[in-house]
């Protein structure tokens, strides 16, 4: 931590190097962070920003002269790396952990003022209330249980999802061995490390909500156990109702109908057995329009929708389709459909592939690829010809399947 920093607007960030070296903290570390790391967490945390995720920033990345012996996928082959060096940027590093440690020990006092001070600095309006420590843990299940849906709405799974990487303020933090979807996989495990699927996309909810339960805990000298267990029971209907809400809009549906819930589902269902594409298949499912609708015709170059229109229910989600969609209101148009979709669904993640292939350019001394990201991922949401160029939103190269990120990477 070099402290904290308030902006012309007021805000206040913490900022904290990573891969500096030893602190007091380091454990047996050598307190340094490889390059290739360091250039996925650059990437990410801005690329997560802009497509309007809570999230920790990055305002550099420092390549070092230094080399570090570094063991990727813990088989007993170490080589040596380039080491970097990350300032990075968040309105609190506090996460769940930190308050673990000290219930653990049994520091109340020590406890009860980091609380209060988080509370004071970041949950303003609830600061003099009487259950004050109530309310916090209320508002933390809930923004958690948000900031998940909109991870899952992306196709985004964080790969190692304890409670030392989940932020009190439930922010995107520590982005070590990410991964957004290609293909749709409801199992699917951006950490190669993860052998027991701890962290799937599918279990990313359950890993809040267990995350949460140990904040409860951890909370327990300061509230009434019974009452944090009644706020957390709330948690999956917090997360499903967002989630929904966030496919809808995904969807381009307006309002809210019962049958939603089943069009959605079965929706990621055949995504899912026809192994589509995440996120092209909802950026081109917006270029449909009520005629292509009643046709079944795809529009040209829509290749994910071409290989989603192979499953056999295909034809007859939509027709459902198209009768929710005429339930949106007589003032809605394809070319307002349209223009919403593309707010919400976007043309350009950072995909594995994209972040490798700048990677390997950087330690060859071209760091044009890592410019070129940071740039396209700034308008995620909009056509630009150098992405297109480029193959961002094309299908991924048939060698982005075999690569494999770990917890050091």
């Amino acid at each position: 931590m070099l402290g904290e920093y308030v902006n012309s607007k007021g805000e206040r960030w913490e900022l904290q190097l990573k891969g500096s070296g030893k602190t007091p903290y380091s454990r047996h570390g050598d307190g340094r962070a490889v390059f290739r790391s360091s250039v996925r967490e650059f990437l990410a945390s801005e690329a997560m920003h802009y497509l309007g995720v809570p999230t920790s920033r990055v305002a550099s990345l420092v390549v070092s002269d230094e080399q570090v012996w570094r063991d990727q996928f813990y088989d007993g082959h170490p080589i040596r790396e380039k080491a970097a060096v990350v300032l990075r940027l968040a309105k609190s590093w506090f996460r769940i952990g930190s308050l673990e440690i000290l219930t653990s020990n049994g520091e109340t006092d020590l406890l009860r003022k980091v609380v209060d001070f988080v509370i004071e600095q970041h949950f303003n309006k609830i600061k003099d209330s009487k259950e004050k420590y109530l309310e916090f843990f209320s508002q933390v299940v809930t923004k958690t249980a948000h900031m998940i849906a909109i991870w899952q709405a992306l196709g985004f799974a964080h790969g190692v999802c304890n409670t030392d990487n989940f932020s009190l303020l439930s922010m995107t933090i520590d982005y070590g061995p990410f991964g957004f979807m290609d293909t749709y996989n409801s199992d699917f495990v951006p950490n190669t490390s993860d052998d027991e699927g701890r962290y799937s996309f599918s279990n990313q909810p359950s890993a809040g909500q267990y995350n949460l339960a140990k904040l409860l805990d951890a909370l327990s000298p300061l509230i009434d156990l019974a009452s944090g267990k009644k706020i957390l029971q709330g948690y999956a209907a917090e997360f499903n109702n967002c989630f929904m809400d966030l496919h809808r809009q995904k969807l381009g549906l307006v309002g809210r109908r019962d049958e939603d819930d089943m069009l959605i589902k079965s929706f990621l269902q055949m995504m899912e057995s026809s192994q589509t594409d995440f996120t092209m298949t909802f950026r081109q499912l917006g270029n449909l329009i009520l005629g292509h609708i009643e046709q079944g015709v795809i529009p040209p170059g829509a290749w994910a929708l071409d290989k989603l229109k192979q499953q056999k229910n295909w034809r007859d989600w939509l027709g459902r389709y198209q009768e929710r969609l005429g339930r949106n209101g007589d003032h809605d148009t394809d070319e307002k459909r349209r223009i919403r979709m593309h707010a919400v669904n976007p043309r350009y993640v950072l995909r594995n592939w994209m972040a490798q292939t700048a990677i390997d350019k950087a330690n060859r001394g071209d760091y044009t690829e890592i410019r070129h990201l940071m740039d396209v991922l700034q308008r995620p949401f909009n056509y630009q010809e150098s992405a297109e160029r480029a193959g961002y939103a094309a299908p991924p190269p048939p060698w982005s399947t075999k690569l494999r990120v770990s917890c050091s990477s």
